[in-house]
């Protein structure tokens, strides 16, 4: 273990001014032509062979990125992170205080997810930098994976060749090995009552809002069980307090773990909605779809073992760990690449209090540097 600590040399100052200049290019979901521009050209600076990969122009004004660089050591590896941010993520000023980086507070930091793409290029130019042999890296960098795992979805995988990929955009501490996580289902519901005078004769419409009540307080949500879950998260209708309300329209999910309780709490909640709307007389469509499937490794998988013997070797204790939220390991995995995401250390992410520790930062590239050139 010693010898191996000794060889890693992350550049801290390096990595550190790098995730700052990242940051600081505006990448909201669908605006990521500049950021995924500039790291192609920096990939091909390193020496990589680079793709533009595009993408439908109604998805992102940008593209998906794959690179490659040739290595001498046996095997390959995808290493994959997304490009683009949450809002507010538009002016973004990083701030540095001792081992913190924070965003000066009107924004999100975006360190989900680039710190993860700030780690997988500083400990590849620490390699070139050490003349270190390597393992073949592959880089997929995808669009728009906040809001529905977009961009990998379209990712072109003929370009791929490697048998597994380590995506880099979960937090927690470093050492946590995400190999379960869950699937998603997309409710999308459209209530048609009858407009009526709310003052005159409100008895003779059918109010939406009402429909939509009787089903919601009916229906399970929150945390089902250990594995699943099940949120309302958008709620749109109405035109004035003097009509009554003639449509609605919702838009919910529901998570598991497991396929079955999956299926279960889906068509729960569309048959509570159903069922008020009928006893209402209102009209109802019912769009539901499945956002990305679930996955699962066990700890046993030749693959989440070569990632906690990484970690061990550099004095790193790993964690393998379920979640509750998806991420493009996801997307990969039901294409049929072995697929693992591993914690950069990110906190509070998707608010203004977003931060990220620079000790986190590079614990996570000693890893990639370690993995790469074991």
């Amino acid at each position: 273990m010693g010898s191996l600590l000794e060889v890693i040399m992350i550049n801290q100052q390096r990595l550190v001014d790098h995730f700052v200049d990242l940051v600081k290019i505006d990448s909201e979901s669908g605006n990521e032509k500049a950021i995924a521009t500039e790291l192609a050209t920096q990939l091909e600076a390193m020496n990589f062979t680079v793709h533009r990969l595009p993408v439908p122009e109604d998805l992102s004004n940008g593209f998906n990125l794959y690179a490659r660089l040739e290595g001498t050591l046996p095997g390959s590896t995808v290493l994959s992170c997304h490009m683009d941010t949450v809002k507010p993520g538009i002016g973004i000023e990083p701030v540095i205080e001792g081992d913190i980086i924070t965003s000066a507070g009107n924004t999100i930091l975006g360190g989900d997810d680039k710190s993860g793409i700030s780690a997988i290029i500083e400990a590849i130019r620490s390699i070139q930098a050490d003349g270190k042999a390597h393992k073949t890296i592959e880089i997929a960098f995808t669009v728009f994976e906040e809001g529905g795992l977009r961009g990998s979805k379209v990712f072109d995988m003929s370009y791929i060749t490697s048998p597994q990929a380590l995506v880099f955009d979960s937090g927690g501490q470093i050492g946590k090995i995400i190999t379960q996580a869950p699937g998603q289902q997309s409710i999308k519901v459209t209530i048609t009552g009858r407009p009526a005078h709310a003052g005159l004769a409100p008895e003779e419409g059918i109010n939406a809002m009402v429909v939509a009540s009787e089903a919601i307080t009916k229906m399970k949500l929150s945390r089902i069980d250990h594995e699943t879950t099940a949120n309302i998260g958008i709620v749109q209708g109405g035109q004035a307090t003097n009509i009554v309300m003639p449509e609605m329209y919702i838009a919910a999910e529901a998570r598991s773990l497991n396929d079955d309780k999956l299926a279960a709490q889906t068509a729960h909640m569309i048959d509570t909605f159903e069922a008020a709307a009928k006893a209402h007389g209102a009209e109802i469509t019912i769009d539901s779809q499945r956002a990305y499937n679930a996955f699962t490794l066990e700890d046993s998988d030749p693959l989440v073992q070569s990632v906690i013997e990484t970690f061990e070797s550099i004095g790193i204790e790993p964690q393998t760990a379920s979640t509750g939220g998806g991420s493009d390991a996801n997307v990969f995995t039901a294409k049929g690449l072995k697929t693992v995401n591993l914690s950069t250390g990110m906190s509070k992410v998707h608010t203004t209090e977003e931060f990220i520790k620079i000790s986190d930062m590079v614990k996570i590239s000693d890893f990639i540097y370690a993995y790469l050139t074991r």
